[in-house]
Formats: structure tokens, sequence, C-alpha cells
């Protein structure tokens, strides 16, 4: 049967169910729509969430950083009075004791500069502050500063003299901070032998400043996690000498900031070199006038 259009019923059945499932697609189409607003208000909820915490976890660092500083500060002071023996005479043993504390103090002091500059990190409030300078003096600095608490008897520390490598334009006070982490960690982790500086270009633009040592190596297997916050080697020589496990992951962090990078290669029982590469310059706008 057909309508004076020429539609029959069996055409309007089928308009009538396009229909109809058409309006149940919107209907679905809507619900969906729906669940994907809520989806990305809860999402929303959780990045706010996420991060106060972050920005509660920054704040309190950074706040107890620095009511640590001013006991630890004390501390030295006074360990410092009683080893120059100016209210009297000290016993050997009591030497002993003093060194002790005194050292015991310096370790919680560089902890705590580590987790104040995580903290400042996390905030935004690390600055890159770049200008030229020669790594000779860089080289110069480190030198002075690690020479006096080396055992030259079992350890030598060479630093390698930089060979046609140009002035640099970076912030030379975070690459000596890197550097100085390097060192600091393969004095520690080499009893006997040598801790060798060098630097050597890594194709046209970069740089790679590079901390070897004949000390007791890390298995490959844990290189991928070294560089992660609070992060420590589980040998019997970790465990005698504590600290934060923060050092690599911030001069991890200050790499990224400088335009580089960090990275690792160590055998058990052979030795460890550290390296971070970085941009002969952090930026292409200056122009070195020397």
């Amino acid at each position: 049967m057909t309508d004076s259009n020429g539609v029959n019923d069996t055409d309007l059945s089928q308009l009538e169910r396009l229909r109809s499932e058409n309006e149940s697609l919107r209907a679905e189409l809507d619900e969906t729509n729906q669940g994907v607003l809520a989806l990305y208000a809860e999402l929303d909820i959780q990045a706010e969430q996420l991060r106060q915490a972050s920005d509660l976890k920054s704040r309190f660092l950074s706040y107890m950083s620095h009511e640590f500083r001013t006991p630890l500060g004390s501390i030295r002071s006074i360990t410092r009075l009683l080893s120059d023996e100016l209210d009297g005479p000290l016993s050997e043993e009591q030497h002993k004791q003093v060194l002790f504390i005194s050292g015991a103090a310096s370790e919680l002091s560089d902890m705590v500069d580590d987790l104040l500059d995580l903290a400042k990190i996390e905030a935004g409030r690390i600055t890159i502050s770049p200008a030229w300078f020669n790594m000779l003096d860089l080289f110069a600095a480190l030198r002075g500063m690690f020479r006096p608490i080396v055992d030259a008897e079992t350890v030598d520390l060479i630093f390698e003299e930089p060979q046609d490598i140009p002035r640099l334009y970076t912030d030379d006070k975070k690459l000596a901070q890197i550097l100085r982490n390097f060192i600091s960690n393969a004095l520690k982790f080499t009893q006997r032998g040598e801790v060798r500086i060098s630097a050597r270009r890594e194709g046209e633009h970069e740089v790679c400043f590079a901390v070897t040592d004949s000390g007791i190596g890390i298995p490959h297997d844990l290189h991928g996690n070294l560089f992660e916050d609070f992060v420590q080697i589980d040998t019997p020589l970790q465990k005698r000498l504590r600290g934060t496990g923060l050092g690599l992951s911030l001069c991890k962090r200050f790499a990224e900031l400088l335009g580089g990078r960090v990275g690792v290669e160590s055998t058990p029982g052979v030795g460890s070199t550290f390296f971070v590469i970085i941009p002969l310059s952090i930026t292409t706008e200056p122009v070195d006038g020397a």
C-alpha cells in the first residue's frame, strides 16, 4: 500500500526505524560527551591536587632546609672553637670526637644543601647565569678545592689539560657543582688508584666533561636508576658513606638546565666514568668579544 507521494508502508517503516536509531545514537553520543567532560573535570581536579602536593613538598623541603642550617652552622662553629683549643687543651681522644662531630655536621650540611637545591628546582626558582669563561680556570679552582682532602698516598687526583676547546658560554657555577659532585663520589668509592678529570670536544657544538675513577664500579643493571632522586647503590662501602642519594639527580637536573645531559659508563671492579655533555654556548645570541 502506498500513499499519495508514492511511499509504501515498508518505506515508512524503514524511515521510522532509521529515525529511531539516529535518536538512540544521538542519545548515546550525548551521554558519551557528558562522560568525557566529567572525565576532563576529574583530571583537572587531580592535576590541581598533584600541583598542590608538589608545591607543598617543595615548600616543606625549603622550610626544613632553612631550619636545619642554623643549628648545623652553630655545631660547626663550636667544633672549630674546640679544635682550636681556645677554651683549653684537648686530649687526643677528644680531638677525635670533635673531628667526628664536625664530619657528621658537614655531611648533614651537604644533605641540607641538596634538599634546598631540589626544592628550588621543583619550584622553578633556580636561575641560569651564563657568562664566558675558560676551562683552565675552572679546573684550577676544582684542583685547589680537592687537593687538600685527597690522600695522595692512595689516590692520585689528575686534571688533564683541555686541548683545542674554546671558551664556553654557560653557567660555570652550575657546571662546577656537577663536576664537584662527580669528583666527590669518585673519591669516596676509590680507595686506591686514581681519579681523572678531562674535557674533550663532542662534535662541533658540544663539550664532554668526564670524571673517571679506578674504584669499585657499578653493575650495568643499576645504571638506569643512578640519576633518580634518593637512589643509592647497595654496597658495603655505600653503607659506610652516608648521603641523601640526591647528588646525581641534581647533576642531571642542572645539566638539563644547561641544555645538556649526563651519563655513566662503569664496570664492577674496574671503575666508573661519569660525564656531562653541554653545549659550548647555552644560547646562540652572545658573541665572544675576546
